[in-house]
């Protein structure tokens, strides 16, 4: 099967990215921040075009309930915030009170802390504080990758039918299709899993470093 998917050159990205929904300055604030003081896990952050797909994605689905694990310094978070309805909530899991700290400002200043909970601790207890009942519209996984199959574990459950899972890093740069090291077999093994799980219809996209969606059925 041939393929339409064409390389990303730095130009033709930067073409992309101020073609879509470009950043304005709280992101490119936040963006240059993040690299400014954690240079060594700025990787980490979504990628721009990923933060305007997620406020798209949660205006798209009308989405008032959601979740995220793994927050970081707050761009995923803000863009899902931004695309919510007033009186929306996003519940945020995270273990870093450093990393968190940046979200913490920048949400304020987009004016969307009071729809954002931060629960700070291990993702996979504080998820079994949500209710049981399947109440959320959308979640967004992006942590500890041999973590992935508890937090889907988790979700699904909760997930209303049609709410949809946006998971991050499903391609690992590409490695797996020949992984290297634990969180390349996790990854490999946990897309395994989605493709095989009959109460989702999943779609993997080539954005950034692969985005898994899941429609709960």
């Amino acid at each position: 099967m041939t393929t339409k998917s064409i390389p990303l050159t730095n130009e033709l990205h930067a073409y992309l990215v101020a073609h879509g929904a470009p950043p304005d300055e709280i992101i490119r604030d936040l963006a240059e921040e993040t690299l400014s003081l954690l240079p060594e896990h700025a990787g980490m952050q979504v990628a721009p075009e990923q933060a305007a797909f997620l406020t798209f994605l949660t205006r798209l689905l009308d989405v008032r309930q959601a979740v995220e694990i793994g927050t970081f310094t707050g761009l995923s978070s803000l863009a899902i915030a931004r695309g919510l309805p007033e009186g929306g909530q996003l519940t945020c899991f995270d273990i870093s009170e450093e990393f968190t700290g940046v979200a913490r400002r920048y949400w304020e200043r987009a004016g969307v802390q009071d729809r954002i909970d931060l629960r700070i601790g291990p993702a996979a207890d504080r998820l079994r504080e949500l209710p049981h009942e399947r109440h959320l519209d959308f979640a967004f996984i992006d942590a500890d990758k041999t973590g992935y199959p508890v937090y889907w574990a988790e979700l699904v459950p909760r997930m209303r039918p049609g709410g949809v899972i946006a998971v991050d890093n499903v391609l690992r740069g590409g490695r797996v299709i020949a992984p290297r090291d634990a969180g390349d077999r996790a990854i490999a093994a946990f897309n395994d899993e989605v493709l095989a799980d009959v109460r989702v219809d999943p779609v993997m996209l080539p954005i950034a470093d692969g985005l898994t969606l899941a429609r709960v059925r």
